[in-house]
């Protein structure tokens, strides 16, 4: 049977959790009775964040790391690991940079890649190998639905989402025989500090706090993927079966310029 955690089990974990989907996330899950340890590089964010969940069922308890370096990600784990085991995991932090223009590919692509491919392999290495040797836990990786396919100005973004997605699918395999649970979660447009920041139309823009109790509720069910809302994950896997020529002829003719998802 597929795993599935709960407070009881151990504590769960979060990455990214200073803002956006990861802070919601924090505060759902906390809400749902875990002890939540709460991880970003900015200090202060967390420590409020913890304060928010004063009088919920759980707690939150601020453990700051950045995930780009390797070593302190690892340290951090064994941390938690040796006060009690991590039961779930939300690797979520992720970001966009962009590249000067005409400089596709520069400081803001490798900035993306580090945070999104590099910050999430960081969490899952040394949580695979703690659950492994026990023999169950639950790891969840945010992805994102601009990883289905390439869209016009979606820069690093789209396509560090979809190495996640393949990544994460990859890592199913070896989960499932060793009785860790991988999901990958794929959302559309929510509204967070990355979306604020767009200018073109974001269809089927899902509020913060809503797309954080469907994430949770999809930790409780069984299934690999967390897709949301339902139908723009369904017509963007129809427009992935596509012919390529169909495929660029509908995206050009109604995707936005630039897409952060």
């Amino acid at each position: 049977m597929t795993y599935r955690a709960n407070p009881r089990h151990g504590a769960a974990w979060v990455t990214g959790a200073s803002s956006g989907i990861g802070r919601g996330v924090a505060l759902e899950l906390a809400r749902r009775g875990y002890v939540v340890v709460a991880s970003a590089r900015r200090v202060e964010e967390l420590q409020t964040l913890a304060g928010e969940a004063t009088g919920l069922p759980g707690r939150i308890e601020p453990a700051p790391v950045d995930v780009t370096d390797r070593e302190a990600t690892a340290k951090l784990v064994a941390e938690i690991e040796a006060r009690g085991p991590i039961a779930l995991a939300f690797l979520n932090a992720g970001g966009s940079f962009d590249d000067p223009p005409g400089d596709f590919g520069a400081a803001g692509f490798r900035k993306t890649y580090e945070l999104n491919v590099y910050g999430v392999v960081n969490g899952l290495n040394p949580l695979m190998n703690a659950m492994k040797k026990r023999g169950k836990g639950q790891i969840a990786i945010n992805g994102s639905l601009a990883g289905y396919g390439g869209l016009p100005g979606a820069g690093a973004y789209g396509p560090s989402k979809a190495a996640i997605i393949n990544l994460a699918a990859g890592a199913k395999f070896s989960g499932d025989r060793a009785g860790v649970t991988i999901q990958i979660v794929n959302p559309g447009f929510v509204r967070t500090p990355l979306t604020a920041a767009n200018t073109h139309s974001m269809p089927g823009i899902v509020d913060c706090d809503d797309a954080c109790r469907r994430i949770c509720d999809g930790f409780e069910r069984a299934g690999f993927e967390i897709a949301f809302p339902r139908r723009l994950a369904w017509l963007f896997k129809a427009l992935n079966v596509m012919p390529y020529s169909l495929y660029f002829a509908l995206i050009n003719r109604g995707a936005p310029r630039r897409r952060k998802g």
